[in-house]
C-alpha cells in the first residue's frame, strides 16, 4: 500500500519535481539575486544546532523558490510549485509549532535594519496568478457562525516572506535564539494560518485541473469591501489572537 501511495505522489508531482531537481544546483547562485539581508559581525557568537540549520535550510529555500516563481518564467507551472513549496514550509511551521516556547537570550530584540520591500513581489505574483489570485477563507474555524472573507494568494505569499525574511536577518547575523524565537511566534500569531490558507487554495486549484472540474464564475469574489467590515475584522482578528495565543512565545520579564 505504502508503495503504491509513493508512485501516485512522483505522479501527483510530475514535471514541478523536476523542474525544482533541475534547478537546485543554481540554488548557490540565485542566492546573490534575492533581497535577504546579509549577515553581521554584531550578536555573531552562537553556534546553530541541526533543528535551527534544517529549519533556516527550509525557509530560505522556500524565500528563494517564491521570488523565483514570481519572475514569471514558467507561469502554467506556478501553482503546483507554489502548492509543493508551501507544503513543505509548513513541515518547518509545524515543527516550530510542536517545539517547547522558544526563549530569545536577550529581552528585547536587535534591530535587524529595515524591513525589505516585498511590494515588487506581491504585484509580479498578482499579475502572474490572475484571475484565481482571490479566494474565500474563513478567518477561524472554531468561530461559530464565521464569515467567510476574500484572500489573495499573492499577497499571503508576500506576507509569509516579509515574516521568514525578518527571522532570517536574525540568524544570518548570529542571533539563533531570537531568529527560532520569530520564527516560531510570528508562526503561530501570523504566517502559519496565512500559509495553512494559501495551501488550501493552492490544492483546490490543482484538483480542479486534475480532476477536470471547471471552477464556477470568480467575478463575485473582490478583496475590497467597506472601511467598516475591515474595521470590525481585524477588532475580531485582534481578540481571536488574543485569546488563543495568550502568552505563548512571549519573553518573560526580568
Amino acid at each position: 500500500m505504502s508503495d503504491a501511495v509513493t508512485e501516485n505522489d512522483k505522479k501527483s508531482v510530475g514535471n514541478v519535481a523536476d523542474a525544482k531537481s533541475a534547478a537546485a544546483p543554481q540554488k548557490t547562485q540565485k542566492t546573490q539575486e534575492t533581497d535577504l539581508p546579509a549577515g553581521g559581525a554584531e550578536g555573531a557568537g552562537q553556534e546553530p544546532d541541526e533543528f535551527a540549520v534544517q529549519i533556516s535550510d527550509q525557509i530560505e529555500s522556500f524565500i528563494l523558490s517564491v521570488r523565483e516563481v514570481a519572475k514569471g518564467d514558467d507561469p502554467d507551472s506556478a501553482v503546483p510549485y507554489l502548492l509543493l513549496e508551501v507544503s513543505q514550509l509548513l513541515l518547518a511551521g509545524g515543527r516550530l509549532g510542536a517545539h517547547e516556547d522558544i526563549v530569545p537570550d536577550e529581552r528585547y530584540e536587535p534591530d535587524v535594519g529595515p524591513e525589505p520591500d516585498e511590494d515588487d513581489l506581491r504585484q509580479r505574483l498578482a499579475a502572474l496568478l490572475e484571475p484565481i489570485d482571490v479566494y474565500s477563507e474563513v478567518f477561524d474555524p472554531y468561530v461559530p457562525r464565521s464569515t467567510p472573507v476574500a484572500c489573495r494568494i499573492s499577497d499571503d505569499m508576500a506576507d509569509v516572506v516579509a515574516d521568514l525574511t525578518h527571522g532570517l536577518a536574525h540568524f544570518r547575523a548570529g542571533r539563533i535564539s531570537e531568529a527560532l524565537w520569530w520564527w516560531q511566534f510570528s508562526y503561530l500569531s501570523n504566517w502559519g494560518s496565512t500559509a495553512s490558507a494559501s495551501l488550501r487554495a493552492l490544492q483546490s486549484l490543482v484538483a480542479h485541473v486534475r480532476l477536470d472540474s471547471p471552477l464556477d464564475e470568480l467575478d463575485g469574489l473582490d478583496t475590497g469591501g467597506d472601511g467598516d467590515d475591515e474595521e470590525e475584522l481585524a477588532e475580531e482578528a485582534g481578540k481571536v489572537m488574543a485569546a488563543e495565543l495568550g502568552t505563548i512565545g512571549m519573553r518573560p520579564a526580568r
